[in-house]
């Protein structure tokens, strides 16, 4: 395979990025980029990177960029695809939250979010039976996920239930019979770069908190809730809501959701929502301190994680664990959902908008204009 340059890939991914909306459907595009139209990698390769990142913490398809540049260039190429894939979402997320806290109190900003609160309900619904549809099939997923439900209305931390959702699935389905491990693709770990990253996350926690406590407490919130968002982007979210509504207080859940309709506007993950977060707290160096650490342990985590997955992919033990986490994220996912739909002042015309907004998901249409049809309804609806 052609080995990029490294300004190549930095420049495709940001190109990339640019109209990366749809989540982890963007992943059909990066394997159109590095498999078909560059050949970076051939497709068995790049298959094993999709189970990868579906396997460990972190937006599946910002994953995917940094695999593609770890397979081609290293940890330099990991690091540039990364980062270029996600810097328009960034940048568009930024002008928004911006725009946001200068003219939400508008009657026309109100009408806006009033509809696009009802379309979040929808798109946490359809995350929800989307990830529930490979795990409902098993009465012991679905018991995890209704006592994870439960555990999270109830108050416990959602860190806490997806710790046991994961020692459950390790020690119930331990017993099954995990693939066979393949043949290594090859070793990329190499423990100096990721010492060096791991020294620079430590010295800028360091940092923040001599800088400002709130940047330090901002940035651990945000390392903690990427360590621990297994099966993609969404997953985050009810892990930030707890983290930011209830334990720091620092918005109200009706602005979250706010945050998460923005999110949804720019392209790139959803997790994107943490630079709103980071905006609301601390202005533009709060944004750039959570985006860089709602991003940075799942980076690690690939760069660590890729040289072994061959052997952890053999594991009866990590499969298991991994779907009980993913059973315990359903639950938090349907509490979510459940509680973001008793916030909205429910009548008939919000009820036919989540109905429309809900069934164009199922369909498959792509969520930016989903969102973009609402934003216009809203102005005719509720003007």
């Amino acid at each position: 395979m052609e080995k990029p340059r490294f300004i190549t890939l930095f420049l495709a991914f940001l190109r990339l990025g640019t109209t990366a909306f749809g989540g982890p459907a963007m992943v059909v595009y990066i394997k159109d980029l590095a498999v078909r139209r560059e050949a970076w990698l051939d497709e068995p390769v790049f298959n094993d990177g999709v189970a990868l990142c579906q396997s460990i913490p972190g937006a599946t398809a910002m994953q995917m960029a940094a695999y593609v540049g770890l397979r081609s260039r290293g940890i330099p190429g990991a690091l540039l695809s990364y980062v270029g894939f996600g810097l328009p979402a960034f940048i568009f997320m930024v002008t928004l939250s911006s725009l946001y806290l200068r003219y939400h109190h508008l009657a026309e900003v109100v009408s806006l979010f009033a509809v696009l609160q009802v379309i979040v309900v929808a798109l946490i619904a359809n995350a929800t039976l989307l990830l529930g549809r490979g795990l409902a099939t098993k009465p012991f997923n679905v018991a995890i996920a209704l006592l994870s439900a439960l555990l999270f209305g109830l108050g416990v931390s959602p860190f806490l239930v997806i710790l046991c959702g994961g020692v459950l699935g390790g020690l119930v389905l331990r017993h099954r019979k995990a693939p066979e491990a393949g043949k290594s693709r090859g070793e990329l770990f190499h423990g100096k770069p990721v010492f060096i990253i791991l020294f620079f996350i430590l010295a800028g926690l360091a940092g923040a908190y001599l800088l400002d406590t709130v940047f330090f407490r901002l940035a651990l919130t945000m390392l903690k809730i990427d360590c621990f968002a297994f099966g993609g982007g969404f997953a985050a979210l009810p892990l930030m809501l707890h983290e930011v509504v209830n334990v720091r207080g620092w918005m109200a859940s009706t602005t979250f959701m706010d945050g998460i309709a923005l999110g949804q506007v720019t392209p790139g993950p959803i997790v994107i929502t943490a630079a709103f977060v980071g905006y609301m707290v601390k202005g533009l160096a709060g944004a750039l301190v959570a985006t860089c650490a709602v991003f940075a342990p799942s980076f690690l985590a690939l760069i660590i994680s890729a040289p072994l997955f061959d052997r952890l992919k053999g594991s009866s033990l990590f499969l298991s664990a991994t779907k009980g986490v993913f059973a315990g994220f359903l639950g938090l996912l349907l509490y979510m959902t459940i509680k973001f739909a008793i916030l909205v002042p429910w009548d008939l015309v919000r009820i036919a908008v989540g109905a429309l907004a809900f069934i164009a998901l199922i369909r498959k249409v792509d969520t930016f204009y989903i969102v973009l049809a609402g934003a216009l309804l809203s102005l005719v609806i509720f003007r």
